[in-house]
């Protein structure tokens, strides 16, 4: 993967600008390849950081390298024995000798070994020990000639940095040519913090930092440097949420706050009444629509918690105030299974809903997109066909936008700028610890469903293999015949010879032709129309389909109460985030229910951890922490699809005591300089348009 190039530092000097193909030893050729990686300037060879560095500061004698260990020694050299005439591709050997004996170091496709080195000279190897014929071997190590006084090691005998290569351009060369750009340029880096803010957080100068965190003296060094990039790269985040909701406190919103005729009516109708934990939230949302302030608020709940009611009051209430709403979905799918929800909700009390995707036929999508602009339809839902040119709202007033960290932050902007200042509420189903919904929703309002709705029974989660397959249709069967009804969850819709998965068409054939031929089973997919989809699921949630097959279109949106069992094929090849959901189809009615994951015998170590957290666990956000453990925090957030700066440095997991620092220090500095045009933020400020450029208009600030 590429490496985005990084920005040019505040108030860089000429020399941090100059293209790398000008510096010696580099060259156009090296240039391309050092290209390919994202670097293009001094600046961005000073901002691509080491992926680890390696400790070789210990040194081993000869006589005591530990096979099948990476060792750092130290020797003379005594002999150089290049392979043998006719067979350059054969390994050379170096011999050295130490105070403890002696040690061969050996080269694959040595023949250049003597035209480097010679005997006499002080060599340093790090590198895999080994033993051959009972001697002490060092396999293809890094190695540095040590002249007499020379302190200065790049390879080895220090800590050393290990950065992403690419073809064309090794580790040894590419930390040959970074140790003479940081020597060379480290020391035009120009700070930009100002004094009394490092001193408050313990933090050294941003140039150092940049040097120590190539090639740091030792492990303080390398530490303390990590701290101040971490720093500053939550800080220039931070600034940048700080400086959106600034901006949103000081802009008139909509008033929207009707005698709420149209919620009464949604609210008598609803079988069950709002938990504790949904009238807490909806009055969080009632009194921000209420206010002359646009609202910008996060609404997060586990599986099940009941968001798409409270999203509906939000809709009701902008309805009722003589405005429109707009519902965003990041699929076809979800928006198809939000769109038939809100007409559930929507149209006994008069208020039409309308679906706008892609798929829609050209000639309905301009006749919904004309009912929109001259506002005859009040409601709309869709995917980010929403915001595409040609859609216009005649009185747009509440962007509702679910599953956001699937969204793009640009797309949430798009949509808001559609309708001037419109409310924004933002949902998701994936529970996000406090530290890292500040980093992903940090210009956001946060709402927490805390509390399932009554009736809401906890899932029971068994792993089973292809062994055990038989016991498990007897256990639907026995569930069926006690009156309740099955998911079978399938990943593919058609057989794929490349996934050998079994496919949903072809086992709903099997399991109503061969396994259930007693039972009424039903085929769900993503590549039916929207009309079929209605239908079987209204079938189903009547109890005519007993067992419905289908893909992940269920994953989320689906009520039916009666559902008890969850059986989910090839449970490994999915996410967690999406296991959790698919389980949280089933519990929804007062009966015991199950989720079933089928797996093959032989799992990956990653798809062994999600097996295990589904089947320990039904807590949303124990499974959300054991899904950032696994794949880390920018696969789970989808950073680079989200349109926030990303981060080269910090970790949102490991440094979240230095994200709530930076936070505090960024709300600090906001309520001071809410444009940061003090002169002694204007490092801050030129940093923060680099690292923002082109995202939210915040490249506008100052």
């Amino acid at each position: 993967m590429r490496t985005p190039p990084a920005q040019t530092p505040v108030n860089a000097r000429p020399g941090l600008a100059t293209p790398l193909q000008y510096l010696k030893g580099i060259g156009p050729k090296r240039a391309e390849l050092l290209a390919r990686k994202g670097l293009v300037t001094v600046a961005d060879a000073l901002w691509f950081v080491p992926l680890r560095h390696e400790d070789r500061t210990r040194f081993t004698p000869l006589a005591a390298l530990r096979e099948g260990h990476a060792e750092t020694a130290s020797g003379v050299v005594v002999a150089v024995s290049p392979p043998p005439r006719g067979r350059p591709g054969a390994p050379g050997v170096v011999t050295l000798r130490d105070d403890s004996g002696f040690g061969n170091v050996v080269f694959f496709r040595g023949a250049w070994i003597t035209r480097v080195f010679a005997r006499g000279q002080r060599l340093v190897v790090h590198g895999r020990a080994g033993r051959y014929k009972g001697a002490p071997v060092v396999q293809h190590p890094d190695w540095e000639i040590v002249e007499a006084g020379d302190d200065e090691r790049v390879h080895t005998g220090r800590f050393v940095p290990v950065y992403s290569t690419t073809e064309g351009l090794g580790q040894r060369l590419l930390r040959s040519l970074m140790w003479r750009i940081v020597d060379s340029f480290a020391g035009e880096v120009v700070e930009i913090l100002p004094d009394a803010m490092r001193a408050r957080h313990r933090l050294g100068g941003l140039s150092q930092a940049t040097r120590d965190f190539h090639f740091p003296a030792g492990e303080e060094a390398r530490d303390a440097a990590r701290r101040r990039l971490v720093f500053d790269e939550f800080l220039l985040l931070q600034l940048g949420f700080a400086i959106l909701r600034s901006r949103v406190a000081r802009t008139r919103g909509l008033v929207m706050d009707p005698p709420g005729e149209l919620v009464a009516r949604l609210r008598a109708s609803l079988p069950w009444s709002l938990t504790g934990a949904q009238e807490r939230v909806w009055g969080e949302i009632r009194h921000d629509m209420a206010s002359a302030a646009p609202m910008h608020r996060l609404l997060q709940g586990d599986v099940g918690s009941g968001k798409t009611v409270i999203a509906a009051l939000a809709a009701l209430t902008a309805i009722e105030a003589g405005y429109q709403a707009a519902v965003m979905a990041p699929t076809e799918i979800l928006a198809e299974q939000h769109a038939m929800t809100f007409r559930q909700l929507l149209s006994p009390l008069g208020v039409p809903v309308t679906l706008l995707t892609s798929s829609v036929s050209s000639r309905e999508r301009a006749q919904r997109r004309a009912a929109l602009a001259s506002g005859d339809i009040r409601c709309a839902v869709g995917t980010h066909a929403l915001v595409q040119e040609g859609v216009e709202f005649e009185r747009l007033g509440l962007a509702i936008v679910d599953e956001q960290h699937r969204f793009g932050v640009e797309q949430r902007a798009r949509l808001k700028a559609l309708g001037g200042e419109p409310d924004v509420l933002v949902m998701t189903a994936t529970p996000i610890p406090r530290t890292l919904a500040l980093t992903l929703h940090g210009d956001l309002d946060v709402s927490v469903l805390d509390e399932l709705p009554p009736g809401r029974t906890p899932v029971t989660t068994r792993a089973r293999t292809e062994a055990r397959r038989s016991g498990v249709y007897d256990f639907i069967r026995r569930e069926v015949g006690a009156g309740r009804q099955a998911y079978v969850v399938y990943p593919l819709v058609e057989e794929s010879e490349a996934l050998d998965l079994k496919a949903a068409t072809d086992m709903a054939r099997h399991l109503a032709g061969d396994v259930f031929p007693e039972l009424t089973v039903g085929l769900l997919h993503g590549r039916l129309k929207y009309d079929e989809k209605e239908a079987i699921m209204r079938r189903f949630k009547a109890g005519e389909i007993r067992i419905l097959v289908s893909t992940t279109v269920i994953e989320v949106g689906i009520d039916v109460p009666n559902a008890s069992v969850m059986l989910i094929e090839h449970a490994e090849r999915f996410g967690l985030a999406q296991l959790h959901q698919l389980r949280g189809r089933v519990g929804r009615g007062p009966w015991r229910s199950y989720g079933i994951l089928m797996t093959g015998t032989r799992l990956s170590e990653d798809a062994q951890r999600r097996i295990d957290a589904m089947v320990s666990t039904t807590d949303g956000f124990r499974i959300a922490e054991a899904d950032l453990q696994i794949r880390g925090p920018g696969d789970f957030f989808g950073t680079r699809q989200s349109g926030l700066p990303e981060f080269r440095v910090a970790d949102l997991l490991r440094d979240a005591v230095v994200l709530e620092e930076a936070r505090r220090e960024a709300q600090a500095i906001v309520a001071r300089d809410a444009e940061l045009r003090d002169p002694a933020h204007r490092g801050l400020r030129h940093q923060l348009v680099q690292r923002w450029r082109g995202k939210l208009a915040l490249a506008s600030v100052g």
